[in-house]
């Protein structure tokens, strides 16, 4: 088959299970590829708590403008138990978030027939909606500090920065989004206008502004406390969910769980005119590094975002349905070492799956 286009793939294994996860994801990118007649270069680096500790390096800038000139990053995990919280998390994540303005972070929220929700009586069809957080701003921008540090009379501030350009960017992703996705073709706006009186100010008036040019889109707006109760209790209320960057962090972990566990989140750090960078959301998990023992599904799950992203619709549709079937007949737990199966025979089970699948 004549190679129709080859994508340059920034590859960043990261931390702990990181490097694990992303052969498996790229063993079933690999089958795509073949399948369907693209080509891919991936070029690896060694980001993360091992540089960081040999060289003091966390993310050079001859590194970032490399990144820069890549259709794709897929990252594994980042977050070592020798590395200080915080300091990988802002200086490789959000520096990456920032430097290469990826605004929106998207979570598919699915339930896959024959994984495990611990929601009573809930079925596929019940959870599958999709959450868009607002990715470079909010209370994650770093504005803030400190006054009289480490006396008893410590003052921190961290300010929330909302900006009409970045609210609105990502209010009309979020609409747009929500008419490709061409389910229930309803948004609703997760925010908390009764307390953050300015924030959310902003949200709510750009949101009902922009939606006057979406008028195919149902509105919907509900304070976070609500959504966090209504996607136990009726998760099949929701389409797609738009929301700042502080909450979107939040409930995106609670519908992880809602969906089967960390082991099936996948998620995608979006620039619709630049570069994107996709990776599962569960953490580099340590004490299962070097075991062969945790899930991949979340990271091929990824790079299948990843291939829809770059508009290779049908080879992230074979993923997309090998995944299903491997989780409807092989796999019923999603937890690291209780799958019944290897990290590297569940990665061979979806490449094998794509390359059968017609």
């Amino acid at each position: 088959m004549e190679t129709k286009k080859t994508y340059r793939i920034a590859v960043i294994p990261g931390d702990g299970t990181g490097p694990e996860v992303v052969r498996e994801a790229m063993k079933v990118l690999e089958a795509a590829a073949a399948r369907e007649g693209f080509g891919v270069e991936p070029e690896h680096y060694d980001l993360g708590g091992d540089r960081y500790l040999k060289t003091g390096e966390i993310l050079p800038d001859s590194v970032l403008e490399e990144l820069k000139g890549a259709d794709s990053i897929l990252l594994g995990a980042i977050g070592h138990p020798d590395v200080k919280p915080g300091i990988l998390e802002k200086g490789l994540l959000l520096q990456l978030r920032f430097s290469l303005d990826q605004y929106v972070n998207l979570r598919p929220v699915v339930l896959y027939p024959g994984v495990e929700t611990p929601l009573k009586d809930k079925k596929p069809e019940d959870i599958d909606f999709v959450v868009v957080r607002e990715n470079s701003e909010g209370l994650y921008a770093g504005a803030g500090g400190f006054l009289r540090k480490g006396t008893p009379h410590e003052v921190a501030v961290q300010e929330s920065i909302n900006t009409r350009h970045g609210v609105e960017r990502c209010l009309r992703y979020a609409f747009e989004y929500c008419r490709k996705r061409d389910r229930e073709r309803k948004l609703t706006l997760c925010g908390k206008t009764n307390v953050l009186t300015f924030a959310f100010d902003l949200w709510e008036r750009a949101f009902y502004e922009v939606a006057e040019d979406y008028p195919d889109i149902r509105t919907d707006y509900a304070h976070v406390d609500a959504i966090c109760m209504w996607m136990v209790k009726n998760p099949e209320w929701f389409d797609v969910i738009v929301t700042d960057n502080m909450f979107g962090d939040v409930i995106t972990d609670l519908g992880a769980m809602i969906q089967g566990g960390m082991g099936i989140a996948a998620g995608g750090n979006l620039n619709p005119q630049g570069v994107s960078m996709f990776e599962p959301i569960g953490g580099s998990a340590p004490k299962y590094t070097g075991k062969n023992l945790i899930n991949p599904l979340a990271a091929i799950a990824s790079m299948q975002m990843m291939l829809e992203h770059l508009g290779e619709e049908a080879a992230a549709g074979r993923v997309e349905r090998a995944i299903r079937a491997v989780v409807r007949d092989r796999i019923k737990d999603m937890g690291a070492g209780r799958m019944g199966h290897t990290t590297s025979e569940v990665g061979d089970m979806v490449a094998d799956l794509v390359g059968k699948d017609g």
